[in-house]
């Protein structure tokens, strides 16, 4: 049997908010294993986006339990978190999060020099050239269109080789042909780094591709 990658025990979030407490995820119990695709489905407002942040670690659970490749995630501060992701997991959203001084290059090789890789840029150009992107290397996102940023984001989230994918709505933003093409260079990447694929979506034909899918509704998981 594969082992777990991510297991979330009785995990539970709530916010404070103007209006009060809001409870956003009430006792989820999930486990991923190594290799796996997983969807989160499930309507607006059901949790879906909250319940992937909390399995990377930009969001902290309330209560619960989750454990990382054999880290538990509860247990660290926020600068902890933030090096546990550098080296073990990328990140996809919706919103393409680029920074707009920097090029494509520079915007996929930057986080790979603050964790430290000797070849930075030599990774980030052929990750680059792997997303169809070898002749846009030094342009800025402003001069680029929306799937082409979102290649980068890519690009920049599997440079690291990362051991889980997290990916929230990846083309949300897209029209359904560049969608599509994000979607296809999306399971490549996870196979060429043999990574775990965890997917925020509300598409049923990208829910079809995964090997498992797990519907939410209001907070908790639906059957």
């Amino acid at each position: 049997m594969t082992d777990p990658v991510l297991t979330l025990t009785d995990v539970s979030l709530s916010l404070d908010g103007n209006a009060g407490r809001v409870d956003i995820l009430h006792d989820i119990s999930v486990e991923v294993t190594s290799g796996e695709t997983l969807g989160l489905i499930g309507p607006s407002g059901s949790g879906k986006s909250s319940l992937l942040m909390l399995m990377g670690g930009l969001e902290q659970a309330t209560a619960g339990r989750i454990i990382a490749l054999g880290e538990r995630l509860t247990d660290m501060t926020e600068d902890q978190l933030a090096r546990f992701r550098r080296h073990n997991m990328g990140v996809v959203f919706q919103s393409f999060h680029l920074i707009p001084t920097m090029t494509a290059l520079e915007n996929v090789a930057t986080p790979l020099e603050l964790a430290g890789v000797a070849d930075a840029f030599d990774r980030a150009r052929a990750e680059l050239t792997a997303v169809g992107l070898q002749n846009r290397l030094d342009h800025y996102p402003s001069q680029m269109s929306g799937g082409e940023q979102q290649r980068v984001a890519l690009a920049r989230a599997s440079a690291p080789r990362p051991r889980i994918l997290l990916a929230d709505e990846p083309t949300g933003n897209l029209d359904a042909t560049t969608g599509a093409a994000i979607m296809d260079l999306l399971f490549d990447l996870r196979d060429r780094h043999g990574s775990t694929l965890i997917m925020v979506t509300h598409a049923p034909d990208l829910a079809d591709r995964c090997d498992r899918v797990i519907p939410l509704r209001d907070g908790r998981l639906s059957a």
